[in-house]
């Protein structure tokens, strides 16, 4: 079962001082539509700025697919904010259209409707734009339209000080990056709870089913969307955004050295299969190379390890010279039910669920362990809600009630909580497991299970017209709080001035 943690949440009790200053960001994606909800064919609106070089808006994939990036933030408030604010401006300036509130797109009459995102003629801005006609190559443009929100998360240094001193080792990089590896490993092991809670694409089009072959009975509501009847997050499983190599890859998380030598690796081996696409057709380029990934950021996975890049080094040398600074969450479905698709529950209990990652014991992880993980988090993301759902808790054939589970859990976050809102001076925290618990006795209360019953009801399409109509207007009738009008005119023509720079050099 679950480590006791008594003592070592006894400990963190009498020093609360070392969890003030946890750091988050936020990046969310979300899809430019029309009015009917049909995928918006116009180019990325000038009012915004560079995309290569904005800090605030840029784009994921395609022209249509906005991304929004708060910078990092030491207060939950003025993060979710600021990252309102964002949503705020672009909602003013997208004229007739709208931001999509699903992770599964909107209506989509083709493929070659998508297009890829251009980043202007600087060396950069082309490899940008090639990566993303690798990706187009190697797992067709559609499954790149899936949307998601990703999550930043730091300990503050003071954490991992008093961290070292309590093992009796010394406080150095090393031990940071060992330390979130301990945190990553724990999210394998637990992470399955997050889609449980949040996971909002229990329903996809039959144009994502065509691209496999499956046993599971899906069934097809009245408008003709498929779902699974206990789905969470079809987004994070096979049918949604993966690519082929995913649970093939011979990479484990027991420290930084063997994860970069991994990665590397990849980075170098040539794909049989991307070997036949080629790199150019005429004079037209295909991908960025025939490697297992072209770059680090094709490695799909449900946490990263991440470091900031500086210069023109590669994110693998970044970690291996500065070693982990923060940990990437990727495994957010688009909350379909706030008008940023993320909500202040969804970060109080991220910041919960991360710290409980580091404070239980993390044992080494095989290959055949990371397996089973695997195994557990398909459970959730296919049939979640199933009545009397079990997890393998010891990755060795041992299950165990969710409910069971979810009761060890939140007895520790229960503490956990206190403390943060003590360190905060709110009741957040201890808010936030109100809330969560009783989604593990009465799953009808979970994010898929909601909008799922929205969907049947009114179709897909139906249901984001309807939230994104509402959040639009929502959004547009706020005044601004932290950013105002004149930042993002600057943040505009600083961002163009600077692309320009850069298609000048």
């Amino acid at each position: 079962m679950i480590q006791d943690i008594s003592k070592t949440l006894s400990w963190l009790e009498k020093h609360p001082q070392v969890l003030k200053g946890i750091r988050r960001g936020i990046e969310r994606e979300t899809l430019r539509v029309t009015f009917d909800g049909n995928l918006a064919l116009t180019k990325h609106p000038k009012c915004f700025g560079s995309a290569l070089t904005h800090s605030w808006i840029t784009l994921d994939f395609s022209e249509s697919l906005l991304e929004f990036v708060t910078p990092i933030d030491d207060n939950v408030n003025h993060l979710l904010n600021f990252l309102r604010d964002i949503h705020r401006y672009v909602a003013r300036h997208l004229n007739k259209e709208r931001m999509w509130p699903l992770s599964i797109p909107c209506f989509i009459n083709s493929e070659n409707d998508i297009q890829i995102a251009q980043f202007g003629s600087s060396h950069l801005g082309r490899v940008k734009t090639l990566y993303r006609e690798g990706l187009k190559n190697r797992y067709g443009a559609l499954m790149q339209t899936i949307s998601g929100v990703h999550y930043n998360f730091s300990l503050p240094f003071s954490f991992w000080k008093a961290w070292a001193d309590e093992k009796n080792i010394k406080i150095e990089k090393e031990t940071i990056s060992t330390g979130y590896f301990h945190l990553i490993r724990n999210y394998y092991r637990f992470g399955w709870i997050i889609p449980y809670f949040f996971g909002a694409s229990p329903t996809i089009s039959s144009l994502f089913l065509k691209k496999h072959q499956t046993n599971l009975k899906f069934e097809r509501t009245k408008q003709g969307m498929y779902y699974l009847p206990y789905a969470t997050s079809l987004r994070l499983s096979n049918f949604g955004y993966t690519n082929k190599i995913k649970n093939n890859l011979d990479i484990t998380f027991n420290n930084l050295n063997s994860y970069v030598q991994c990665l590397k690796k990849m980075l170098i081996t040539p794909s049989e299969e991307f070997i036949k696409i080629g790199i150019k057709k005429h004079d037209h380029n295909l991908q960025l190379n025939h490697n297992i990934l072209q770059t680090e950021n094709e490695l799909y996975t449900f946490i990263r390890p991440k470091c900031t890049i500086k210069n023109q080094e590669s994110l693998l040398d970044a970690l291996l010279n500065r070693g982990v600074e923060y940990v990437e969450i990727r495994s957010l479905d688009i909350n379909p039910f706030s008008p940023i698709g993320i909500s202040e529950t969804q970060v109080c209990f991220l910041d919960l669920f991360l710290t409980w990652c580091i404070l239980i014991e993390s044992p080494q992880m095989s290959k055949n362990e990371l397996q089973h993980a695997k195994k557990n988090w398909n459970s959730i993301l296919l049939e979640g809600r199933k009545p009397g759902q079990i997890i393998d808790i010891q990755l060795n054939n041992h299950y165990v009630f969710l409910d069971k589970i979810g009761e060890i859990i939140f007895k520790d976050l229960y503490r956990i909580a206190k403390i943060l809102d003590n360190v905060t001076s709110s009741n957040m925290y201890h808010y936030t497991c109100n809330q969560l618990i009783p989604m593990f006795y009465n799953p009808e209360l979970t994010f898929s299970a909601k909008i799922l019953k929205m969907i049947k009801k009114e179709s897909d399409n139906s249901t984001g017209l309807k939230l994104s109509e509402k959040y639009h207007n929502i959004l547009i009738k706020e005044p601004l709080e932290i950013l105002n009008e004149d930042d993002f005119i600057k943040e505009k023509y600083n961002s163009l001035k600077y692309q320009n720079y850069l298609e000048k050099k």
